[in-house]
């Protein structure tokens, strides 16, 4: 072996993990976010965070980042301690299929279908289906399914490549001798761990010693406890990861850590011991690249298993060990931004959290317009700096996110997030501008007249609806919901209009005063805004399906082409929300104004 092997060696490597980057971007723009709703709904069963753990680990094909992920998703408080410790098992059962498929390499058969089993032989065919997928289709499914087939075809070129340039090896004193010293089992665990947490890829490190056991020199004495170093390795990325995250973050990696190293330590003792008494004839055998397989499979399987029953006690071990003071949790971990897929959903689901503080705080505010409370209007307050809050950390978020190799869908509700959020800051405003129309009706001691009251009482209905309906839309993704949204907008231009005309007829009757017109303008303003902002996020909701984000141009279309369903919406809530007459100073049915806000305000 001369330099230009060594030269093929490290081109190989380059290859193979660049071929798995490639293969674990495209599986993951297909399932990530999908695997992440289930992640955290199916993650109180230990069980079924063992199952899930090892399907997530597979579609996304690295243990290393499943951990990274769950740090950020703890560093965030979206998820718990105890919920990650099956994760964590079930991902390391999940990244031993690696190995299975690099295990096809050392088949040898003159039959022409076992020899297509090869990857030499088949990931031509693959890659060339890969790029043909890639080059006839811009985005999409199909293209993400040809981005995978071109990075499995790279990653086993890059494996052929490492085979080809350590094949001399066999025939080198040197490297016999060199042998020699891993036969020493603390050696061995040593040199796994090393050599993974330098390459930041077990995947990687099974390859390199597949490919060393083709030259017939590795014996399953040697590989056993390097295969179980390696595994140990895996937790160097986890732990580079956790740094600067709360203490609940960094027990995920101590969990991680404590569970490869108990179980490499029981798993070898047990071995030992039995070869001890028993004396396997195996151990001094040369092993295959299935072999390999077989060992990192058990070692993970067997190890998950022993250890599985005493998931709380690992997790007690890991709050032993972190003990420092608690951080503050991030509302968004820049470590997700290394899964786009998933920190696109934990995106949603802040800005749903957003939509219901900013409805929360509106309904809050109007809640003080007839009764005014200091409390009620500090956590009015809190609520619009929370609200600014989200969206600056939404939106510097999404802008980094837009920037990553982002799935058609992930990009299109990226954008309809960074449209959203502004409308929600927005509303968010506007509660606080009506929080201060309510201090200065309560300062002043001002009081509607109860005609003005009772026409106040429909709008008003009608804003809460708006609001409940826009918010519910936006949280479901519900396209048919945000439908109905701008009938109802509509609906309340109209409310706003009249209610000021009739305003300016009961001040030239002498029945008003200017002062009750300013207040009564402000608080009818600021209501107008609140629709079109629920307007304007039911827009990107219904649109976002389309991937057209021209709102003003939707919003135009509507209100001059209209449509059956627009039509039938916008006079059914014309009729919810009519207006009494001017001259009954109560409504039909004999309702009046303090029976109306108290169904509309109910006593807690």
């Amino acid at each position: 072996m001369d330099i230009f092997s060594l030269f093929t060696l490290l081109g190989g490597l380059a290859f193979f993990l660049y071929g798995m980057n490639v293969m674990s971007t495209g599986l993951e723009k297909m399932v990530g976010g999908k695997l992440e709703h289930v992640l955290k709904s199916m993650t109180s069963n230990k069980f079924k965070s063992l199952a899930l753990g090892a399907a997530i680990t597979i579609a996304i094909q690295s243990s290393s980042a499943m951990t990274v992920m769950l740090v950020g998703l703890v560093n965030s408080g979206i998820m718990e301690l105890s919920q990650t410790v099956g994760v964590i098992m079930g991902s390391s059962i999940g990244t031993t299929l690696t190995a299975w498929i690099l295990s096809a390499a050392g088949i040898q058969s003159e039959s022409f279908l076992l020899r297509m089993l090869k990857p030499e032989s088949f990931s031509p065919l693959v890659a060339l289906v890969g790029i043909l997928l890639v080059m006839a289709h811009k985005e999409g499914k199909k293209r993400d399914i040809g981005t995978i087939l071109l990075g499995f075809s790279i990653l086993m070129t890059g494996m052929t490549f490492m085979s080809a340039s350590v094949s001399p090896l066999a025939d080198m004193p040197f490297f016999q001798e060199l042998l020699v010293m891993f036969k020493n089992p603390l050696m061995g665990i040593l040199l796994g761990t090393i050599v993974t947490g330098i390459i930041q890829s077990s995947a990687a490190s099974i390859g390199i010693l597949q490919s060393l056991s083709m030259t017939g020199s590795i014996t399953c004495g040697m590989a056993i406890p390097i295969i179980t170093g390696l595994n140990i390795g895996t937790c160097i990325t986890g732990l580079l990861s956790s740094i600067g995250a709360n203490k609940n973050a960094k027990r995920v990696v101590a969990v991680s850590i404590y569970f490869k190293v108990l179980g490499t330590a029981i798993c070898l003792s047990v071995f030992y011991l039995l070869d001890a008494v028993f004396r396997f004839e195996f151990v001094n055998s040369p092993i295959g690249t299935l072999g390999i397989a077989v060992v990192h499979t058990l070692f993970n399987v067997i190890n998950t298993f022993i250890l599985l029953p005493f998931s709380k006690q690992l997790e007690k071990l890991a709050k032993i060990t972190i003990r420092e003071k608690n951080t503050k949790e991030e509302l968004l971990d820049e470590r997700l931004l290394l899964s786009p897929a998933f920190a696109i959903v934990e995106c949603r689901n802040l800005a749903v959290r957003m939509a219901k503080t900013a409805r929360d705080s509106m309904l809050a505010a109007i809640g003080l317009i007839d009764a005014y409370d200091a409390k009620i209007a500090e956590s009015v307050t809190e609520m619009e700096n929370e609200i600014d809050l989200y969206e600056d950390k939404l939106g510097t978020y999404l802008v980094k996110l837009s920037s990553k190799n982002l799935s058609r869908s992930d990009s299109n509700e990226a954008a309809e997030l960074l449209h959203a959020i502004g409308d929600f800051e927005r509303i968010g405003d506007h509660a606080v501008n009506i929080l201060r129309v309510a201090q200065e009706i309560d300062d002043k001691k001002l009081r509607f007249s109860e005609t003005a009251q009772r026409e106040l009482v429909v709008i008003t209905k009608a804003i809460v609806d708006i609001l409940s309906l826009t918010v519910e839309a936006f949280e479901k993704e519900d396209s048919a919901l945000a439908s109905r949204v701008e009938p109802l907008e509509q609906v309340i231009d109209g409310l706003k209009l009249e209610l000021k005309n009739r305003h300016i007829r009961r001040l030239q009757e002498g029945r008003c005063t200017i002062e009750l017109g300013f207040v009564l303008t402000d608080l009818l303003t600021n209501y107008e805004r609140v629709s079109d902002h629920c307007s304007n996020i039911a827009v990107t909701v219904i649109q976002i399906k389309d991937s057209v984000m021209d709102t003003h141009g939707y919003l135009n279309e509507v209100k001059t082409g209209g449509g059956q369903e627009f039509t039938q919406a916008f006079d059914a809530y014309r009729e919810t929300y009519k207006l009494p007459e001017h001259s009954q100073p109560k409504e039909e049915g004999g309702e009046d104004w303090e029976s109306r806000q108290e169904s509309l305000f109910p006593a807690s």
